[in-house]
């Protein structure tokens, strides 16, 4: 019979469970994060939205914002005018002022 005395007892739970920590650190690392750098810069590109601006929604709609409101936009393609919420908005194009 083998006596396990507190210390090798802590070393073999700190032997157990540190692969676990180590692969939640890694996936935090390699997905988590990169994850929500993209939210933010979606979400920051979403809020500059101005009038005249380019926008391409997640559907595919291509036309000209004409009209902004808190969460929806208003574009203007092919002399029709859809509006959508700012969450379908994939792209923006910023309008040159020359």
């Amino acid at each position: 019979m083998v006596m396990l005395t507190s210390g090798s007892v802590a070393s073999q739970l700190l032997a157990n469970t540190l692969p676990f920590v180590v692969v939640l650190a890694v996936m935090y690392f390699m997905l988590i994060a990169p994850q929500k750098k993209r939210e933010k810069k979606l979400e920051d590109m979403r809020n500059s939205i101005e009038i005249g601006d380019g926008i391409t929604t997640n559907g595919g709609i291509i036309g000209r914002a004409i009209s902004i409101k808190e969460d929806t936009v208003v574009i203007e393609s092919a002399s029709s005018k859809i509006r959508v919420k700012r969450w379908a908005i994939a792209e923006v194009e910023k309008l040159n002022v020359d």
